[in-house]
């Protein structure tokens, strides 16, 4: 075996914690703006050879674009993406050419349009891609050249009109140097092609969301019906979740359910519409995404059980697997990105390790630190966490994963339970997790129960959760904190419930319903009226027709439950007079999924009922785009906790 020649770059070299002694005496504390501010080389990205790498950068109001040279590791250029609420994505085109896709604002707190850009290294020039008058979606990108030269680009001419597919150059020369490679047909609205730039696939939707599926096997032959998809039969479309289309041939691969409700990896004939062979399979569990090699096919699965793991079913790649696990021991390494085998972006960490970016050159065998993920976060300062298996009081199984602050011991600890948003088919891992260690940094045992409805666990585990808001789901959660004190974990008179999202309600409507378990409860961005939720998200979630059938007949059954439930019963405005804990809640101004507004209704009716909530209004997202401002979420929350579960 070839050994990997490890290079530290200028960046403080990065040292895993399972080289480093176990401290019993209690930690120094880290700052709080350490931890705050999205993880930004998570987005880092290789261009089409290797020889540059980007990822996004969030500087004040603005995000910016980094660019960097693989080789010498030093920064190229910083492009500027606008406002941070207007940035969608970025990737590749060829080496030395960015795609960019901005959402473009149709009121103050609405974005909608999509646009996109290419940005040319070269001559540092912005260039529009698309047509003046055009359609909402103005990013569906099916196919980029590997030389950076042009993009298949699918556009309508107006919103709600089938679109048509062009192939625009890169070069600046604009619309007027557009091809028309396939006009509208047949109501499709959504377009795909193969490796080669052709286009091979369409789908169409009915009045009844029924989809129908059209496929020709090469550019000389006329699309016909393959299919009709039944609409709410996710069973059957999940087999048209184009996961490649290859030239010269009509084979494909798709991911489905096998009969346990766990996600394979299968082989699909796009022709007839007829599944193949099993690619790959997990006994347990389900895949989280197939890995594929361009022109060729998958050549990896990742799936997660208490954490993320990758199966290479390349022989090349699983050897370079097994090289840089022996290069990193005791560390979970990830090839987050490649360029072939040219070089790769490998993310090393860990439960209780933050972790650091490595650029590695297989010809070379040369694996270089390019920085730490956290790096003003000292890994000997944090906590290791533990996973649990935690029976419901119906028997329902469910897993849940315990952050212990060191030097405090093990037992009769101030708590944090800290549900997880979503609330569906979304978990909590093994994996570093900001907020669990700054709590567990501040004297805090945190407990992050898996409650039904979950993901990854399987469909029966995840339909557990239907109709099951505010009601089984948070007895889970109630469960979970008489396991802990069951355990000796917990002080039962000091456990607090935090969480965002699905997670804040939660956290608010625990400390409404069961004040008898729970000292206080924070929320950030949670919940507070899910009948007003619903009508929003009708407008939110539910543009386009198969969303509309998908938002009544899906979404809507799975929050409600039973037609006849009354969801004031279970809404925190609705309920406010129940308050008899100290509450503190926080939200952004410019949140789109869960609308301010939610937050207004919430404080109007806290003080119609006389009860004291302590408010943050902060000037973000719903996802804390703004360093800035999850400090100011994350200061308010230490200093609620201090003065209401004091950690000592």
């Amino acid at each position: 075996m070839r050994f990997i020649h490890f290079v530290a770059c200028a960046l403080a070299f990065h040292t895993p914690l399972y080289a480093q002694e176990e401290r019993a005496e209690r930690p120094a504390e880290i700052p709080v703006a350490a931890f705050a501010g999205g993880n930004q080389l998570n987005s880092a990205k290789l261009s089409q050879n290797g020889t540059r790498f980007a990822f996004v950068v969030v500087e004040g109001g603005k995000r910016v674009l980094a660019v960097h040279d693989s080789d010498t590791l030093e920064p190229l250029l910083a492009i500027d993406l606008g406002p941070r609420d207007g940035f969608n994505w970025f990737d590749w085109a060829g080496d030395d050419r960015i795609l960019i896709s901005n959402r473009m604002k149709l009121s103050s707190f609405r974005y909608g349009e999509s646009r996109l850009h290419a940005f040319d290294i070269p001559t540092r020039q912005l260039h529009f891609i698309g047509f003046e008058e055009q359609g909402w979606e103005g990013d569906d990108v099916l196919h980029t050249d590997p030389n950076g030269e042009y993009v298949i680009l699918s556009l309508s001419e107006r919103g709600g009109v089938p679109p048509a597919v062009w192939r625009f150059p890169l070069d600046g020369s604009g619309a007027s140097s557009a091809v028309l490679v396939q006009k509208p047909e047949k109501d499709v609205y959504e377009w795909f092609a193969d490796d080669a730039g052709v286009v091979r696939l369409g789908m169409s939707w009915t009045s009844k969301a029924d989809i129908k599926i059209y496929y020709r096997s090469g550019p000389d032959d006329k699309f016909r019906r393959v299919t009709k998809v039944k609409g709410g039969d996710d069973e059957a479309l999940d087999a048209w979740d184009v996961m490649g289309i290859y030239a010269g041939r009509d084979t494909g691969y798709a991911m489905v359910d096998a009969p346990e409700g766990r996600k394979v990896l299968r082989e699909i004939d796009y022709s007839t519409g007829k599944l193949g062979p099993i690619v790959y399979e997990n006994p347990r569990w389900g895949i989280d995404q197939a890995i594929f090699r361009k022109g060729e096919g998958p050549i990896g699965v990742s799936y997660t059980d208490d954490e993320p793991r990758t199966v290479w079913l390349d022989k090349e790649m699983a050897s370079v697997q097994s090289q840089l696990d022996a290069a990193l021991p005791g560390s979970r390494v990830r090839v987050i990105d490649r360029a072939g085998m040219k070089r790769m972006l490998v993310r090393q960490a860990g439960d209780a390790d933050p972790g650091a970016l490595y650029v590695f050159t297989p010809s070379r065998m040369n694996l270089e630190l390019f920085a730490n993920l956290r790096p003003h976060v000292d890994e000997k300062l944090l906590s290791k966490t533990e996973a649990h298996e935690i029976v419901a009081r119906d028997g329902t199984r469910m897993r849940a994963f315990l952050t212990l602050p060191r030097g405090r011991g093990r037992e009769r600890l101030p708590m944090i339970i800290m549900p997880h948003g979503g609330p569906y088919g979304v978990r909590d891992t093994m994996v570093y997790d900001d907020w669990t260690q700054l709590l567990a940094n501040r004297g805090y045992a945190v407990l992050r129960p898996n409650y039904r409805g979950s993901g990854g666990y399987g469909e029966a585990f995840e339909r557990l959760g239907d109709g099951q808001i505010g009601r089984a789901m948070q007895d889970d959660i109630d469960d979970a904190y008489d396991w802990a004190v069951a355990q000796g974990f917990a002080d039962p008179d000091r456990v607090c419930l935090f969480g965002a999202s699905y997670g804040g309600y939660a956290a608010m409507w625990g400390t409404l319903r069961n004040p008898e378990r729970y000292r206080c409860g924070a929320s950030f961005a949670g919940v507070v009226d899910w009948e007003d939720l619903l009508a929003y998200d009708s407008q939110y979630l539910a543009r386009g027709r198969v969303r509309k059938r998908w938002y009544k007949d899906v979404w809507t059954p799975r929050i409600t439950g039973d037609d006849k439930f009354d969801l004031a019963s279970i809404s925190v405005a609705d309920q406010i007079d129940r308050l008899k804990r100290p509450l503190f809640v926080a939200h952004g101004t410019r949140d789109l999924r869960v609308p301010f507004d939610q937050y207004e209704q919430l404080a109007e009716a806290a003080d119609a009922a006389g009860k004291d909530i302590e408010m943050l209004e902060l000037t973000d997202n719903h996802y804390l785009s703004d360093g800035s401002e999850e400090v100011r979420l994350l200061e308010g929350l230490l200093a609620f906790l201090k003065e209401h579960n004091p950690p000592d």
